[in-house]
């Protein structure tokens, strides 16, 4: 009975150096790795109806690489030319240097945070007189318009993608020990592929408060949770259960 497969709804680490890996060898997992939400962007007609003229906003802020991708395709499917004067406001310095893939960098006026939406907001209140435009998923942050609004920020939300379940057909058949969730999309994405899902002897662990929330109102059963002190990321969290679960399952 000891704990012998996990499924992590994320995609698979780009580095060998991923703590997965680590883990998997520690206690000879077999851990395989599956989004279980895609992004899709939202069409040209899509966006038409929203009303948004992008040339009325003299600054984009950008929450994620996903937003860029997206604001540059719905110009580039609009035929709009971005203006060389356009401020961008980026949530980190990694996602300022992104734009690259679409602006020539050294030419651009972009700002930058460090990570963290509360520390870009103080740049952006510096700005105060710019017409934002903050490209967003349907299912974003709403600290990120609240606080916009309680400093008084002129902008616009536009919805430029949105979040889906995937295909998980193929997993029907497929059982594992320990399901490991990072949002409450992948919660809702399990349950729209197998509306008949049972738990059992499923271990569903959980990362953060809104995927802890997303499993309880689903009526499932949370057997793991991150991050806490002791455990402040999934892989520790893991780590410590599975020990304790081993140990407690030795001789069954």
């Amino acid at each position: 009975m000891r704990i012998k497969t996990i499924l992590v709804s994320q995609p698979k680490p780009q580095t060998e150096k991923s703590p997965y890996f680590d883990l998997a060898e520690k206690y000879n997992l077999k851990i395989d790795f599956r989004p279980f939400i895609q992004v899709e962007g939202v069409s040209t007609k899509e966006f038409r109806q929203e009303r948004i003229n992008i040339l009325d906003h003299t600054a984009v802020i950008f929450t994620s690489r996903t937003a860029i991708d997206h604001f540059f395709r719905v110009c580039e499917d609009l035929r709009i030319t971005v203006p060389d004067d356009m401020k961008y406001f980026c949530i980190s310095e990694s996602t300022a240097f992104y734009l690259q893939k679409y602006i020539v960098y050294r030419k651009r006026k972009i700002f930058f945070g460090e990570k963290r939406f509360e520390e870009l907001m103080d740049i952006i209140v510096k700005h105060k007189s710019e017409k934002f435009l903050i490209p967003l998923s349907d299912i974003h942050k709403q600290s990120i318009p609240a606080l916009l609004d309680k400093n008084k920020i002129k902008y616009t939300k536009a919805i430029l993608y949105r979040t889906v379940s995937s295909d998980l057909s193929d997993l029907a058949d497929v059982n594992y020990d320990i399901l490991a969730f990072y949002s409450p999309s992948g919660i809702a994405s399990l349950l729209q592929n197998f509306p008949d899902f049972e738990q059992n002897n499923t271990i569903i662990a959980a990362f953060g408060p809104a995927t802890s929330k997303a499993v309880n109102d689903a009526k499932l059963r949370l057997d793991i949770q991150a991050p806490m002190p002791q455990a402040p990321s999934m892989t520790m969290a893991l780590d410590q259960f599975i020990k304790k679960y081993n140990k407690d399952n030795k001789d069954k």
